[in-house]
């Protein structure tokens, strides 16, 4: 990954840069689970920084192509959401990139773990929190529609 031509930018959830990453996610997640996912879960300002979180994107040449945020689970933990690359930009590495650089921020807030869960049919997701360093806290052995939500965690 060439990072001389990224920009990382924090953004506010409704800023029309993050756009085409909720898109493609509500795309993802209702292709996978079905109607009715989780996006719309937490208020969107759950992501500010004064609420103890944020959002980011990866933007190259002018076109968002990656991005995550993080919100408070716990004053100790922040929770990792909304991790996304852009399909055309795949197996380049973005997606490690934006949790280092989410982590980088979650440090930075105070924070001294990270929390989060991804759903059994995102194989590629587990295998993105397994190389970045974080714990399963499931039996990765198990078949994965059994195990249901997949949660992780790292200790910074």
């Amino acid at each position: 990954m060439s990072i001389d031509s990224i920009e990382v930018r924090h953004v506010a959830v409704r800023d029309p840069e993050v756009r085409p990453l909720l898109d493609d996610l509500h795309f993802e997640y209702t292709s996978r689970y079905g109607p009715n996912q989780e996006l719309s879960r937490y208020p969107d300002d759950e992501f500010a920084p004064e609420r103890g979180g944020a959002f980011l994107i990866l933007v190259e040449h002018g076109q968002t192509i990656a991005g995550g945020a993080f919100r408070r689970y716990d004053p100790e933990t922040a929770e990792l959401k909304r991790i996304w690359t852009h399909p055309d930009h795949r197996r380049r590495g973005l997606g490690l990139a934006v949790v280092r650089e989410l982590e980088r921020e979650v440090l930075r807030q105070g924070y001294r773990r990270i929390y989060l869960t991804t759903g059994p049919r995102q194989p590629e997701a587990a295998g993105l929190y397994l190389t970045g360093g974080y714990t399963p806290l499931y039996d990765v052995e198990a078949d994965p529609e059994t195990v249901g939500v997949h949660p992780f965690e790292k200790l910074l």
